[in-house]
């Protein structure tokens, strides 16, 4: 069975550093997209990055540029969020996700929310002001 198991969220004061994990469990590592999505109360959930890991392309949106990198470890099947210099509006709960198709990194729209079809449980991130 196909499982996404996340971890490291939490609570720190504006301009601080969290890093989220994600490791997957059950399925092959090489040739996927996984990417981090963040969901705001009563919002749709929004793609933060993404990678995959066939090539080590990745996806920023705008906001978080130059402040998240997404990245892996590929012996340990596992996907990582370092967040720095975070702000009251990154406060959400951050979900890892994962597009097992081998392809699926190649085409446009490769961030797309509805691309993504396993699902971690959703960490908690809280950054005050």
């Amino acid at each position: 069975q196909e499982q996404l198991v996340e971890s490291g969220g939490g609570s720190v004061q504006a301009g601080g550093s969290l890093r989220l994990s994600c490791e997957a469990v059950g399925f092959t590592w090489a040739s996927r997209c996984i990417g981090w999505f963040r969901q705001y109360s009563g919002r749709e959930r929004e793609p933060v990055a993404t990678i995959y890991t066939g090539r080590d392309n990745t996806y920023y949106r705008d906001s978080v540029k130059g402040r998240f990198t997404i990245s892996q470890d590929n012996k340990k099947n596992t996907a990582f969020l370092q967040m720095n210099t975070l702000k009251p509006e990154d406060t959400a709960t951050y979900y890892c996700a994962a597009d097992p198709r081998p392809t699926c990194g190649l085409g446009p729209g490769w961030e797309q929310t509805n691309m993504y079809v396993v699902w971690g449980q959703g960490t908690q991130v809280t950054v005050s002001s």
